[in-house]
């Protein structure tokens, strides 16, 4: 197995308003594989991160879930490089052991996603599922915060009927008015949310059918040997990477373990979300005859597509790549844009206002779920790359 680069790891002590450092390295220049499209690496964390965004003035923001650690942060800034707790301190103060001391909602208690939309907001997924095992009371919420006053601006809570005990809220859309928002529950029992952003009602839509549940006959691999944890289960994340098109009218969607790409119009879903005496049984039953099969990605985890809708971008982990769906081709199958032994389990993507393209590498594979002997707090990074122009 190629590993990554090796480097000395220079901690960066926040000040004391701050909150907890989060250690992240100089950035050093690295020569790509021959044939791999080139990545700059933009940092280097020392806590497992997943989410990144860039909102429109071109500010980065990233997460850090509580996995196999009890995180020190659970959302920064990146500022000069180096992450900074984000709206500020307070929020980011919860710690696992605080449990009964910190109120869940007021403060991340373990984030999955963070997506800045066209309205000058960022929005914070809160699954409140530490290790991906118990959802804390009160936690799974939806949080934005103003970009031009840096403050918590609204929060959406989730009751247990939209985020249930087994469910792990996962990633977000937003529409481009900024009215609706479109989540995935990567739990074990699979499903979307969507989001009347106004009202702050939500309802959890086609939960455990085949198109957000794993797929029983994908294994998900690494280095062409099934990826197991220490007890023998294998990777079994549901309804996971989330795509919206820019005209905000059609959702794509696919589970981790599972192959195919699904969408459903936008329309079919809103549609459901303030009709609360409609029992969920009957909106899937309604929803299921209209959900798209797109094609076949293989095992995956974040999808992007680009501004102008014809390209999906898609993260392969079991490859350590990065490939490329055309949309506007029926029956397209995958191009590889990037593959590179550095893209330890490409996770999340965003595209910033000059058209990079940011790409986390969570390291999945190497985290204590999956190997023994792994440190609690994992070194991951966030890359960059140029994407090609479009052949038409």
């Amino acid at each position: 197995m190629t590993m990554p680069v090796t480097r000395t790891l220079l901690p960066v002590l926040l000040s004391a308003l701050a909150g907890p450092a989060l250690a992240q390295e100089p950035v050093a220049a690295t020569s790509p594989p021959a044939g791999s499209a080139a990545l700059t690496q933009v940092a280097r964390f020392q806590h497992q991160v997943t989410g990144v965004t860039v909102a429109q003035d071109g500010r980065i923001f990233v997460n850090f879930p509580r996995w196999t650690e009890d995180s020190p942060v659970s959302v920064a800034e990146l500022k000069d490089g180096k992450p900074v707790p984000y709206p500020d301190a307070e929020w980011n103060s919860w710690r696992n052991a605080r449990k009964d001391e910190v109120d869940p909602k007021t403060h991340f208690v373990c984030v999955q996603s963070v997506v800045a939309d066209r309205q000058g907001r960022l929005w914070v997924v809160d699954a409140a599922a530490p290790a991906m095992a118990a959802v804390v009371k009160d936690g799974p919420k939806l949080v934005a915060i103003d970009l031009k006053t840096n403050s918590v601006a609204k929060t959406i809570a989730f009751d247990p009927l939209v985020a249930p005990q087994g469910s792990y809220l996962n990633d977000v859309r937003i529409s481009p008015d900024g009215k609706t928002a479109y989540l995935t529950d990567s739990g074990a029992e699979g499903a979307l949310v969507v989001v009347d952003i106004e009202s702050g009602k939500a309802k959890r839509l086609l939960a455990g059918v085949p198109a957000t549940m794993p797929d029983t006959t994908v294994t998900v691999t690494y280095d062409g040997k099934p990826l197991r944890r220490p007890d023998g289960r294998g990777v079994e994340f549901s309804a996971d990477g989330i795509a919206l098109s820019p005209d905000g009218k059609t959702l794509y969607w696919q589970a981790i373990k599972g192959k195919t790409l699904y969408s459903l119009p936008t329309d079919a879903l809103t549609g459901w979300v303030t009709a609360s005496l409609v029992p969920e049984t009957l909106a899937d039953k309604s929803l299921a005859g209209k959900v798209v099969s797109v094609g076949e990605n293989g095992p995956a985890d974040g999808l992007l597509i680009d501004r102008d809708g014809s390209r999906m971008y898609v993260t392969s982990p079991q490859d350590d790549s990065i490939k490329v769906r055309d949309l506007a081709a029926k029956e397209s199958g995958l191009t590889t844009l990037v593959q590179d032994p550095r893209l330890r389990w490409p996770d999340t993507f965003s595209q910033g206002p000059d058209g990079t393209v940011y790409v986390t590498t969570s390291h999945i594979q190497d985290s204590a779920f999956y190997k023994d002997g792994a440190p609690n707090a994992l070194p991951t990074e966030l890359w960059s790359f140029k994407p090609p122009a479009a052949s038409r």
